[in-house]
């Protein structure tokens, strides 16, 4: 199979949507499938003039007879090609409904979703990575049952996290400096833990909102715990490993998630997690595993914290059970070959 995958330049991004997409694609090729990336210039993704153009330029010269992907958060800037996507019938690869990102300008955010319900009903299949929003998509976006596909994401073989060598918790947080991943929550609900020994350790991209990003490292400083937070950004390889190695916890404070990798990859080495549940991301809490808590609640988020922190036996029977789940999960190469069969 011929695969022409369309994403938002860089594509070498770790987190979020675009680990999704480099795992999905490598498994292809590793398959036999034949799959050329086209990085889409310019602003995304509300598209800017560059981005318009590119997507343009990178739709002409699609060869005939392979199969077109298109990563949502891209997909506005072929919003003046809709008759030539309608003809082509192209898979629209959908992480989360863009125009429901947490933090956008409220006339960006109708403007991206007026856009999403144009286009995405044109597309031969729709594939979601959560069954939250695969129902999102079909409720609110016009896209059919019959076109709609969930590919949850697979997760790595990943040894079990064995946990700081000394008394302080150390918690691992794992998301993009951006709003809708609620940093600022988790750190106002930690700061009201000041009689607990804890350290909070945040790993994410700074470049999608520089403007967020100075904002949310500027903060500890203003709530009194700026030697109990460290910011490392985007982290990749051993240095990655190796975080997830010393955690203690995971926590992601969440306003929406498409599915939640990083949530997926901390069961998977058996790390208790508390989380807010935004979209999809307490989905795959089980009460044994860790807790979820409501999106933007930072006193029910300090209180979690505060048991998960305080009690080391209750860590100790949750990373039990979350190593056992994790075993469940699926690996990479069963979900881009389910990707594979669902869009041929």
């Amino acid at each position: 199979m011929r695969i022409e995958f369309l994403v938002p330049a860089p594509f070498d991004l770790v987190t979020g949507g675009y680990g999704y997409d480099r795992r999905i694609v490598a498994e292809w090729r590793a398959a036999g499938h034949v799959v050329t990336v086209h990085e889409l210039a310019g602003r995304h993704p509300w598209p800017d003039d560059i981005a318009k153009q590119s997507a343009i330029a990178v739709w002409a010269a699609l060869p005939a007879g392979s199969i077109v992907v298109i990563d949502n958060l891209g997909l506005a800037a072929f919003a003046d090609l809709e008759q030539a996507l309608a003809t082509r019938g192209i898979v629209v690869l959908n992480h989360h409904p863009i125009g429901l990102e947490t933090g956008l300008d409220p006339d960006i955010a109708a403007a991206l979703v007026a856009i999403e319900q144009r286009l995405m009903p044109l597309a031969r299949k729709v594939i979601t990575t959560s069954t939250t929003t695969t129902q999102t998509v079909a409720d609110q976006f016009g896209v059919s049952t019959d076109r709609l596909v969930t590919i949850d994401p697979g997760t790595e073989t990943a040894p079990r996290s064995t946990g700081s060598p000394n008394a302080t918790t150390q918690i691992l947080s794992i998301g993009s400096l951006i709003p809708r991943k609620g940093h600022d929550v988790l750190m106002r609900a930690l700061a009201k833990l000041f009689d607990l020994d804890w350290h909070l350790t945040i790993a994410g991209s700074a470049r999608h909102d520089p403007d967020c990003a100075a904002t949310l490292m500027a903060l500890p400083e203003s709530l009194g715990i700026a030697e109990r937070v460290t910011f490392l950004g985007e982290m990749t390889g051993e240095p990655l490993v190796e975080l997830w190695r010393q955690a203690d916890l995971f926590a992601l404070a969440t306003h929406y998630e498409g599915y939640g990798m990083a949530i997926a990859e901390a069961l998977k080495r058996g790390l208790p997690v508390a989380v807010c549940g935004g979209g999809a991301a307490g989905a795959l809490i089980r009460p044994e595993t860790g807790v979820v808590c409501p999106p933007g609640d930072v006193d029910q988020l300090s209180k979690a914290l505060r048991r998960l922190i305080f009690d080391r036996r209750l860590r100790g029977i949750m990373s039990d059970a979350a190593w056992d789940f994790g075993k469940t999960l699926p690996d990479w190469a069963t979900q881009a070959k389910a990707f594979a069969d669902a869009i041929a």
